[in-house]
């Protein structure tokens, strides 16, 4: 019997999840039907394509080999069904953003709400997660990225520079220790990032003042800057963020000023669909003109 294309797209979810209950959240069916669909997929193939191992499904020899074939099926079905959906208006369909929770906070709400009121059939997720995203394992359609990866089939593109000053509000520099120049932040509260879940050396913003350790951390941007914004200490801030945060101002702005850029990561098999290169097109200019209406108004 030769494997139909549901079969494979269980296959192709045990592959990246490495779960059957985790394929069966994904797919939207209980983890025993996955399994049944995986063995019905290794009968008609009279081969294993999974290891059960103490950390879950690995792949068997067979199924890295079936692994390619499955996804170049999986992309043929994405491009049929675009061309048969006659989409030259409209995007439609649902398209996952994989981001850090700064910009999936302070940026990506706004650029995706316009693209959303153009396109009434599309249904955008937004996964705000600090950390890195695996593409390969579909966790996203696409990445938001703090610095453009270095290894794996991916298409990488620069969206736009942004700027990080430190801040403070109001109330706290009413009642704090003077603070005219860096080295008085030895005497201050300091907010920041936790050292080890730093997931990109990008996001290593203390370093470059000699901090060491912070009074208050979080591995989310936006708990930081609510730490800052209820008088918790100074912190490294999204110039982009301080909008909407009226009674947080930037310090030291002739002393201390950093700039880092956006990347959007897509994989490389997804290059021929032209409803993600639209939708991509989109992002990059959302975003870029975003950062800069935003960052206009500090």
């Amino acid at each position: 019997m030769d494997p139909q294309w549901d079969d494979l797209r269980v296959f192709l979810a045990v592959a990246r999840e490495e779960s059957l209950s985790a394929a069966g959240r994904r797919l939207g069916v209980d983890p025993a039907t996955v399994g049944r669909r995986v063995g019905r997929l290794e009968t008609s193939l009279s081969s294993p394509l999974f290891a059960k191992s103490p950390t879950g499904y690995a792949l068997t020899d067979a199924g890295q080999r079936l692994m390619g074939h499955a996804e170049r099926i999986e992309q043929t079905m994405q491009m049929a069904a675009e061309e048969l959906s006659g989409e030259t208006g409209g995007l439609a369909g649902q398209i996952r953003i994989g981001a850090p929770d700064g910009s999936a906070n302070f940026l990506l709400p706004q650029v995706c709400n316009r693209i959303a009121q153009k396109n009434p059939d599309l249904e955008i997720q937004i996964v705000a997660l600090p950390r890195v995203f695996s593409l390969s394992k579909r966790e996203a359609d696409m990445v938001v990225a703090v610095s453009p990866p270095t290894s794996g089939r991916l298409m990488v593109q620069k969206i736009t520079d942004y700027k990080l000053h430190l801040a403070a509000a109001r109330g706290y520099l009413n009642k704090a220790p003077a603070l005219d120049k860096l080295g008085d932040l030895k005497n201050h509260q300091i907010v920041g990032y936790i050292p080890d879940m730093i997931f990109d050396k990008e996001l290593d913003y203390l370093s470059e003042i000699g901090i060491e350790k912070s009074t208050i951390s979080s591995n989310s941007v936006a708990v930081q800057i609510n730490c800052v914004r209820i008088g918790g200490g100074v912190g490294i801030v999204h110039d982009f963020s301080l909008p909407f945060f009226e009674d947080v101002d930037k310090i030291l702005q002739d002393q201390f000023s950093l700039t880092r850029s956006f990347y959007l990561v897509r994989h490389e098999d997804d290059k021929r669909l032209e409803r993600l290169n639209r939708f991509s097109q989109e992002l990059c200019d959302g975003i870029r003109d975003e950062v800069a209406r935003l960052e206009a108004r500090t």
